[in-house]
């Protein structure tokens, strides 16, 4: 039976759904038939002929029956096989309906885009042929216009010929009637002129001023007032030495060691200088690099404080105070970039800031400048309408070069600049940098409030210290510029230099005068000297009339 089934099932494979049907029913007949006559020979050995007989006709019973079935199933399994068939081409017909449907409606909408699309080209042309219409009516009124104007200069031409002969003419009469010259009474003319327009000249000199200057004043005071009450920095002092005192006078000679074979190995360790004097108990150290007189400072106190002096003990203390040091760079360079909200400042920039703490500059720390002009840009910015965080960016770093100035040839200014765009930085931030000392073409409003900022927080009282020197010179050159003017009869520079005040003689400087001189001596003031915050000029105009009853 198993090879029987085998041998069927290439042919099963092969033949259609109503072959199936009737191969599968006839294959159950014959299976039947088969295992019929397999019981029938089982039993062959022990029926006598009648019961095998009637065997006989009970098969044939059982065949006839069984094909009778088989008809039967052939018959609903055609049944079945029709309504499928009808079923499936139906459901054919309305998928191929409703796609068709569907291209029928994209196609329908197709052709309205399309529809649309031409209606608004030829809007499209109408417009345009409109505003050529319009150009050619503009054209013509223009060619019109041009003859006109040329018509108009030929007459305005006529007419200045006639009236240049009238005024030759009227000059010769006036010439004759005054018995002087053009040239004389031009003199005389211009003269008046001149006085005519110092007066109106001072005059709206002073108006302007009186309009101005209360409104500018207040504005300007406001912003940075305001910018300035929202940040309070200490003042720090400039030492270029650092001077450490001594337990005793015999520390000294410890410190040389033999021969001076200890303050050589602290020098070559350090980098800086130790200057041993007459000063009773104490010792200098001087350094150009603030980082490295640091390092000096504390290996000394240390070395003082321990009492051991002597090469090897020199070299521990030395590399162990420069690692804290650079520990503590990073740390107060990462300190300031978080406490202004800065990101995305690179790593060797952050070192820079840190070293900033160990550098002044006029007796103020660089450092604390600079979060003090970071702070004041960016109150300044929020309310100006500027970038903030930009703002605040390259406040605290417009002095970043001051770090290895002395390493680097060339200003600081120029230097910063240089290591911010080596560091990827915006390029307004490198502008503001590089232009806050009027070495580079400011382009940009960021780099004017780079400098503003600057001279605020180094002109607030107590921020630098200048030498008497400085100072002395400062305040002749102003008095000697007040000087310069004619009609000044004295001035005097008061207020620390932060103004210049001058008597002028009434007799030759009238009021408008005063004024204008005023003005013009606050200009030369602003392009000859260097000074911080500002100066007013007062001048001083007084007419004293004396008599004596007798």
């Amino acid at each position: 039976m198993l090879e029987f089934a085998s041998l069927l099932a290439p042919v099963v494979a092969t033949i259609t759904l109503e072959g199936m049907i009737s191969v599968g029913i006839a294959v159950v007949a014959v299976l039947l038939m088969l295992m019929i006559f397999w019981q029938l020979g089982r039993q062959t050995h022990t029926m006598n002929s009648k019961n095998l007989e009637n065997a006989r006709k009970e098969a044939e019973k059982i065949v006839a029956s069984a094909q009778q079935e088989a008809e039967k199933i052939l018959n609903h399994a055609q049944m079945d096989s029709d309504v499928l068939l009808k079923e499936s081409k139906v459901k054919a017909k309305e998928e191929v309906l409703k796609a068709k449907n569907e291209f029928e409606d994209a196609m329908s909408e197709r052709r309205k885009e399309v529809q649309r699309s031409e209606e608004r080209m030829v809007a499209k042309e109408d417009n345009i042929e409109k505003k050529l219409e319009t150009i050619d009516k503009r054209l013509q009124e223009f060619e019109e216009r041009e003859a006109d104007l040329k018509q108009r200069k030929e007459k305005l031409q006529e007419l200045t010929a006639e009236l240049k002969e009238k005024i030759n003419a009227q000059i010769e009469v006036l010439q004759r009637v005054a018995g002087m010259s053009s040239d004389e009474a031009r003199k005389i003319l211009m003269q008046r002129l001149e006085e005519s327009m110092e007066n109106e000249r001072g005059t709206l000199i002073r108006r302007y001023q009186e309009e101005n200057k209360q409104h500018l004043q207040e504005e300007g005071q406001k912003i940075m007032v305001a910018s300035m009450q929202r940040y309070s920095g200490d003042c720090s002092y400039e030492r270029t030495t650092s001077t450490i005192p001594l337990p005793n006078d015999d520390m000294k000679g410890r410190i040389i060691g033999r021969e001076g074979r200890n303050i050589r190995t602290i020098e070559a360790a350090t980098g800086a200088s130790l200057l041993i004097d007459d000063t009773p108990e104490a010792v200098v150290i001087s350094c150009f690099d603030p980082v490295r007189r640091e390092v000096a400072r504390q290996t000394m106190e240390r070395l003082v404080a321990d009492g051991r002096i002597h090469p090897s003990r020199v070299e521990e203390v030395v590399a162990k105070v420069r690692k804290e040091i650079d520990n503590e760079i990073q740390k107060v360079g990462q300190e300031t970039v978080e406490k202004l909200g800065l990101s995305h400042v690179r790593p060797n920039i952050v070192i820079l800031l840190g070293r900033l703490k160990y550098r002044y500059s006029f007796s103020q720390n660089v450092l604390m400048h600079s979060i003090e002009v970071s702070t004041m840009m960016g109150a300044i910015a929020a309310q100006i309408g500027l970038d903030e965080q930009k703002a605040r960016r390259a406040g605290l770093l417009h002095d970043i070069g001051k770090a290895v100035d002395h390493e680097v040839e060339g200003s600081h200014a120029a230097i910063g600049a240089d290591l911010l765009k080596r560091a990827g930085e915006d390029p307004e931030v490198i502008n503001a940098v590089a232009a806050h000392h009027e070495e580079t073409e400011k382009t940009s409003l960021l780099a004017v409030l780079v400098q503003i900022c600057d001279t605020l927080s180094a002109s607030r009282p107590g921020a630098r210290s200048e030498t008497t020197e400085l100072y002395l010179h400062r305040l002749e050159q102003l008095e000697g510029i007040g000087n310069s003017f004619e009609g000044v009869e004295t001035c005097y520079a008061i207020q620390a230099g932060r103004e210049l005040r001058v008597i002028v003689l009434p007799e030759k400087i009238s009021e408008n005068a005063a004024a204008v001189m005023a003005r013009e001596m606050a200009e030369q003031i602003e392009k000859e000297m260097r000074y911080p915050g500002q100066i007013r000029v007062s001048i001083i105009r007084e007419t004293r009339s004396i008599d004596y009853a007798k």
